[in-house]
């Protein structure tokens, strides 16, 4: 969540000195939550670190119908690290595009940590990705259950190259916000991220 430090001197010099005091007790007490300051967005972050370690990305999205990708194509250079997004939105395309087994989509649900992982591992093994994020969910109105009730959303993120994965579930009540979604899964990847050393 952004948040503005303002201050009020009797001249630049005095208002810039306070500004950064400010900044370096909020950066103290948030710690890594600080992602950028000024213009810095989050996608610019994720797209700056993924290239700086020398990794490739892909995605395999349901609810969020791209809106990881679009964001992350809003990057310039993006395409160093970018390798595919899918929009896999039915259970066919899940099958089709990504290899997610029907029998596990039956077993457990289009909506599960099990197909959410399966989404990443396939996005991952079909375009040689370092790290893929798979993104699955009720995005309603409808369609929800008391067992899944709309706003349930699984995120997982695949290191493929230790064969790792990483997931959680999010609740987003009444209806999943896109924008608030795409933005835990890029928080997801720069948070995998923080714990890897660059190339």
């Amino acid at each position: 969540m952004p948040f503005r430090i303002t201050a009020k001197a009797a001249d630049n010099e005095t208002a810039l000195s306070m500004i950064n005091e400010m900044e370096m007790k909020a950066r103290e007490r948030l710690g890594d939550h600080v992602y950028g300051i000024d213009d810095e967005d989050l996608e610019t972050v994720v797209v700056r670190m993924l290239i700086e370690r020398g990794l490739k990305l892909a995605l395999a999205e349901s609810c969020t119908g791209g809106l990881v990708a679009n964001r992350i194509t809003n990057v310039p250079g993006s395409s160093e690290t970018l390798l595919a997004g899918v929009v896999a939105y039915s259970n066919k395309a899940k099958t089709d595009l990504l290899g997610v087994p029907s029998a596990l989509i039956m077993e457990h649900g289009a909506v599960s940590a099990e197909v959410a992982e399966a989404m990443a591992s396939g996005a991952a093994s079909r375009t040689d990705a370092d790290i893929a994020v798979g993104i699955t969910g009720i995005a309603g109105p409808s369609g929800g259950s008391e067992e899944k009730p709309v706003g349930l959303v699984y995120i997982a993120l695949k290191n493929a190259g230790r064969g790792k994965l990483n997931t959680q579930h999010v609740r987003r009540w009444p209806t999943p916000d896109k924008r608030a979604l795409s933005a835990t899964a890029l928080i997801m990847i720069r948070t995998y991220l923080l714990g890897q050393n660059p190339a």
